[in-house]
């Protein structure tokens, strides 16, 4: 167990990062979701506009919560929060063009999403298997070598999909920028600008959480260095 709370401080830069991204994609979100942008566009409107200019049949939805945005690939559906999809703020433009972004990936069958989308199975079973795995091999001592082993082959899977996962949300807002751009959404070089902090501050979460899947696996490579 020594190796165990040694190994907890690799966690301690990544856990300050991600408090530190959480504070600034909150304080992002909150700042621009009251700042209305200059062509009175909400975000619905910005996703169906986008959606249309590259002609794409997608459906958009109104979902509960608070930050819930997402494309979904087996439905084909663009999901909007409240707050998103009514209000015609630059938060609401910013998000909803971001997740029209990853409709655009799939459209364009960009591989790095067809690879993550692959991955997501893999990941789920790794993050909920990998350290009850770790915890039974150390408890048997000297005999759990394979389940410790086998736990960290296992999350192995979910670093591998936030390894995966930043670019993609990368080059999603990426495209949000462009098509908001092409699309002469902007009024002001300053409300580019500011949609582009909002997602810079979303792109900072995705980092951090592939910082702390670094961080536990370097904790259980340190651990299984202590049980030799």
């Amino acid at each position: 167990m020594y190796g165990y709370y040694t190994s907890m401080i690799l966690l301690i830069p990544a856990i300050i990062l991600s408090i530190y991204a959480q504070g600034k994609v909150q304080s992002a979100y909150r700042t621009y979701l009251n700042v209305q942008n200059s062509r009175g566009i909400t975000g619905a409107e910005a996703a169906q506009r986008i959606l249309q200019f590259n002609d794409l049949q997608i459906p958009i939805y109104e979902i509960q919560g608070t930050l819930t945005d997402n494309f979904n690939p087996q439905k084909g559906t663009l999901n909007l929060s409240p707050q998103v999809y009514e209000l015609p703020t630059i938060a609401s433009m910013a998000i909803a063009a971001h997740e029209c972004g990853h409709a655009l990936q799939h459209a364009s069958g960009y591989s790095l999403l067809n690879l993550r989308n692959s991955i997501v199975p893999v990941a789920n079973i790794g993050s909920m298997l990998a350290w009850p795995l770790l915890i039974f091999g150390l408890m048997m001592g000297n005999s759990g070598g394979f389940l410790f082993n086998l736990g960290i082959f296992m999350f192995l899977g979910v670093v591998l999909f936030h390894l995966v996962t930043l670019p993609v949300e990368l080059d999603a807002s990426k495209r949000a920028l462009i098509q908001l751009e092409a699309l002469n959404c902007f009024a002001s070089d300053e409300e580019h600008a500011a949609a582009k902090q909002v997602l810079d501050a979303a792109a900072l979460t995705y980092l951090a959480a592939l910082a702390t899947a670094v961080a536990n696996l370097l904790r259980m490579l340190a651990m299984r260095g202590n049980r030799r």
